[in-house]
Parts: structure tokens; C-alpha cells; sequence
């Protein structure tokens, strides 16, 4: 849980530093917009912005009984944040697994990338993909919707 919300802090801190430079040299404005763009990419990197991770287990039994995708993902990871702004309202009805909070879900991983962590590994069906294009993962949820 802590390691998901290192680079968060981090721009936190970084962005409260540089601002508390620029306020002390009297452009509390500057100070300000700048502190705001640090705390807005924090919360962009954080796990806040991803639907409720479940365990890898119990994202497996869940997508055995609805047949949605599982998706991999750790905080931070620009091609999962690719996946999940771009997914839209449709990321709520995909099941996600944070490797970071799951040990199960890093083996997971690990196991469809030859022992890489790769994120984000989308599966589906119990075959795994690692990075796939969101319009592809849009369209296995369109496909299950129909029951096709």
C-alpha cells in the first residue's frame, strides 16, 4: 500500500517545495497555480483515480461469472493510465487488480510475461495481453455485453 503512494507524495512534496521558494520571493500567485499542478499530477498518479482494485483471486471468480476483462495495473504506470482515461465510464465494469497491493496478482503478471511485471496485462477469457489498445479492451466489453 505505501509503494502506491510514494510517486504521489513525491510530487507533493517536490511541488510544496518549490512553491514555499516561490512565495518566499513574493510571487505568491506563481506559488500557488504551481503547488496546484503538482497536487493535480499527484492525484493523476495515485490509485485515486482507478476503480477499486479486488485481488487477483477474486477478480479471476468475478470475470469466470460475467466474463469481463481482468486488468493488471500498478499506480503510476503511464500506459495504465493510458488504459484507464481512455476506457472512460466503461473502466468501472472491468475488474482491476493492483500487482502492487496483491501479491498474487504481481505472480499473475509475472507468469503471462515471462516473469516481467508488465502492466497493464489485460485478461480475457484466461488468455492474457499485455498492453493492449483500449479501443481492443472496449471492444471485449461490447462483445460480452451482447453475449457474443
Amino acid at each position: 500500500m505505501r509503494r502506491a503512494w510514494t510517486l504521489p507524495v513525491l510530487f507533493v512534496l517536490c511541488g510544496s517545495a518549490l512553491a514555499a521558494a516561490l512565495f518566499s520571493s513574493g510571487t505568491p500567485g506563481a506559488a500557488g497555480a504551481l503547488l496546484l499542478v503538482f497536487v493535480l499530477i499527484a492525484g493523476v498518479h495515485s490509485p485515486l483515480v482507478f476503480p477499486r482494485s479486488v485481488s487477483a483471486l477474486e477478480a479471476q471468480r468475478r470475470s469466470a461469472v460475467d466474463g469481463r476483462p481482468v486488468v493488471f495495473w500498478r499506480p503510476g504506470c503511464q500506459y495504465c493510465l493510458r488504459l484507464r482515461f481512455r476506457l472512460g465510464r466503461s473502466a468501472r465494469q472491468v475488474h482491476w487488480v493492483d500487482i502492487w497491493r496483491d501479491p498474487a496478482g504481481a505472480a499473475a503478471v509475472r507468469a503471462a510475461n515471462d516473469g516481467d511485471e508488465t502492466v497493464p496485462t489485460v485478461v480475457v477469457a484466461g488468455r492474457a495481453y499485455t498492453n493492449p489498445s483500449p479501443a481492443w479492451v472496449r471492444r471485449q466489453l461490447s462483445y460480452r455485453a451482447d453475449g457474443s
